[in-house]
């Protein structure tokens, strides 16, 4: 088949009018020709979004057939018709199951053993018949098992609306609440719940107690959080002995609680807000654990007295270490889990309350990841967990925290004759501009040569301090299968080596982000894997803004790229507080209200950097009610592009007209999406 450039010839891009917008700050005046592609009631605007979407299909209808061959591939590795693995919640047995045709998980229930009569508690495929989108946001069934609380979101505009639902007979109880966020909790008495709800900017700044046979109308206000720099998250401790709401923004935790079994009463403030101290609360009989930062940059571990939390009579159980990164814990009756990262990998620790044995669970492979489930029982000896790495289908444990023996409950199916011995995975270690070691992850099929002929998909985010780990994927086979080498490059702004791995990549030092990923792509040419001609680089919001930088930087450093809602408008975004996150983010990307952070921030936004070059063919996908990223900055940054880029390598703008930042929610409509990007993948670089 003929590369994509070849194709379609004729057929020419929209067109989209110039209306120049002055933006002054600190005396530095900038003309944004697209100012106006904001204007999302602008009948030319949506009209602007369908004409590019109509482009991009008959650019790409001569992969039609291939987008459909690589869509029945995907597919055909999928167990469409499966079960997860039942979670035992007292009496009950939850798990969730798919059947085959229907776009969204079951969530089922059986009583006392895994033999009795099936209950369905909430069927996805139900609420979702006259949708063309719709995601779960909640889930959480009362304490007595009597009443399910969720919510719906039916547009990708992360605003739920919040249902209670009566299992026994199936009945929606009560007036739905809208405008709810994702966190929610139910006391122990069976009637009241605690909730988040959104101000303008999608910002979750209250906290209200609704108690069951009350209006919302007349539900109480039980925090209001005006800084808005912070929001609201509430959760419950496994002991389920306290509600806890957590107010955080990037750098800085406080959080508040109230007791499950009398939740009419106060909150309690545990420790009050520090500048650039965060921490994490968890219970356990008469102590709380923190996790916390306080002068302890990769966190350490800290209890208090339930009694007496001051802290003054904290102390101290796992002190601060300078190579080993505590994520977190989980408690547990008569264990203590802990989660650490050393050298950019996973190691979880298990710790006996009553005899202090402490043990590592040791893992079979040299890159992996681990991620612990939701394990919702307290008094339990099992620890479950999943298991995956680039090669081992994700795995679903549970291991004896006492004995050390491990079950394994479920592998992924691979359906047509997956053979993990076929593949092999590698990590090594890129030189950063400054000496620092990036990690670099990768995978392909055994046989690959290095001869720098290799097709090569090279990932990154660089953000938030999110680590990204390694994972296996069926779909991504189509690329291996086809001679593709996959690779994740471990940038700093993530989490993957620490804490200053993070501040390393964030703030006045957030171009170390793109110039790692650069020399990533450098080594893998001087180490003859792949050459740029063979490259295609991708990320998506956060890594959508490194992909943007890249190309300005270095556009010489691929073939083709992929940005999937990429936020590209850095700096006129981060000074209009009115867009969801603005505010929230200023201690990721810096508040260009301050002239330091705005001349900065000015010198890599890739919106504000597109030149008169030669970039790569680009693919760039938006959602038209995404409110992390709006979709006009994909749209503004495809605009400019068009008409200052100096190639004629195609550049593409596919806007989902009803659905948010995660693109589609339906499982077989994600696998389209994802088809059409494989297609642009292969035929830019061409097939093996």
């Amino acid at each position: 088949m003929p590369s994509l450039p070849l194709q379609n010839q004729d057929i020419k891009p929209p067109k989209v009018k110039k209306r120049p917008h002055k933006l002054v700050k600190h005396g530095d005046t900038r003309i944004d020709d697209y100012y106006w592609l904001r204007e999302k009631e602008n009948p030319e605007v949506i009209q602007y979004l369908k004409d590019e979407n109509e482009y991009m299909k008959q650019r790409m209808e001569h992969t039609e057939a291939f987008q459909k061959q690589l869509y029945d591939e995907m597919l055909g590795r999928i167990k469409e018709t499966d079960l997860s693995v039942p979670e035992k919640i007292n009496d009950y047995y939850y798990y969730s199951r798919t059947e085959k045709g229907k776009q969204y998980s079951i969530y089922c229930r059986k009583r006392g053993s895994l033999e009795a009569e099936e209950e369905i508690v909430l069927d996805v495929n139900e609420l979702a018949k006259d949708q063309t989108y719709l995601k779960v946001g909640v889930a959480e069934i009362s304490p007595d098992h009597k009443l399910l609380a969720y919510s719906i979101d039916t547009d990708g505009s992360e605003s739920y609306t919040l249902y209670i639902k009566d299992t026994t007979n199936g009945e929606l109880v009560g007036t739905p609440i809208p405008n709810t966020h994702y966190s929610l909790e139910w006391a122990n008495n069976n009637k009241t719940i605690f909730y988040t709800v959104l101000d303008e900017t999608k910002r979750p700044h209250k906290v209200y107690r609704h108690i069951l046979g009350s209006t919302p109308d007349n539900d109480e206000l039980l925090y209001h959080e005006t800084d808005a720099s912070y929001f609201l998250w509430i959760y419950k401790t496994r002991s389920e002995k306290y509600v806890m709401i957590s107010c955080e923004n990037i750098t800085t935790t406080e959080i508040r609680y109230i007791d499950a079994d009398k939740p009419g009463g106060a909150l309690s403030i545990f420790y009050p807000r520090t500048e650039e101290i965060e921490y994490t609360l968890d219970h356990h009989e008469e102590l709380f654990y923190i996790v916390t930062n306080e002068h302890a940059k990769n966190f350490k571990l800290m209890a208090a007295p339930v009694k007496t939390p001051d802290k003054t009579n904290w102390i101290e159980v796992i002190p601060h270490r300078t190579d080993i990164k505590l994520d977190g814990i989980d408690i547990f009756r008569d264990h203590m889990v802990v989660y650490e990262r050393r050298n950019g990998l996973k190691n979880v620790r298990v710790r006996h309350f009553r005899n202090d044995n402490v043990h590592d669970i040791e893992f079979p492979e040299p890159v992996y990841n681990v991620i612990p489930a939701d394990n919702p029982e307290y008094k339990t000896d099992l620890l479950r967990f999943h298991y995956t790495s680039f090669i081992t289908p994700m795995s679903v444990y549970d291991y004896n925290m006492n004995t050390g023996e491990r079950v394994l409950k479920k592998r992924t199916e691979v359906l047509g004759g997956y053979d993990p011995g076929e593949y092999t995975s590698e990590r090594f270690f890129a030189t950063a501009q400054d000496g620092t070691q990036i990690p670099v992850s990768m995978v392909y099929k055994k046989g690959m040569q290095r001869d720098g002929k290799n097709p090569t998909v090279l990932y990154g985010y660089g953000a938030y301090s999110i680590s990204q780990d390694v994972n296996f994927s069926s779909n991504r086979l189509s690329l291996l299968d086809r001679g593709y080498i996959f690779c994740i490059a471990q940038i700093r702004g993530g989490g993957e080596m620490g804490r200053q791995w993070y501040e390393d990549g964030k703030l006045l030092k957030k171009k170390n982000t793109f110039t790692d990923f650069i020399v990533c792509a450098e080594l893998l040419f001087e180490h003859n894997y792949t050459s740029p001609d063979k490259t295609v680089i991708y990320g998506g919001s956060a890594g959508g803004m490194l992909i943007g930088a890249v190309l300005n930087m270095r556009p010489d450093i691929c073939r083709g790229a992929i940005a999937n809602v990429p936020f590209v408008d850095v700096l006129t975004t981060m000074l209009d507080p009115s867009i969801p996150l603005t505010v929230i983010e200023y201690d990721e990307w810096g508040n260009p209200n301050e002239k330091k952070y705005y001349d900065y921030i000015k010198t890599y936004s890739p919106y504000d950097n597109v030149t008169a070059q030669k970039y790569p063919h680009i693919l760039t996908l938006a959602g038209l009610n995404d409110p992390r990223v709006q979709y006009w900055e994909p749209a503004k940054w495809t605009a400019k592009l068009r008409v200052t880029k100096t190639d004629d390598n195609l550049l593409m703008l596919k806007t989902d007209m009803g659905a948010g930042h995660g693109g589609a929610s339906g499982r077989y409509d994600y696998l389209k999406e994802l088809a059409l990007e494989y297609a642009f993948i292969l035929e830019v670089i061409g097939k093996q």
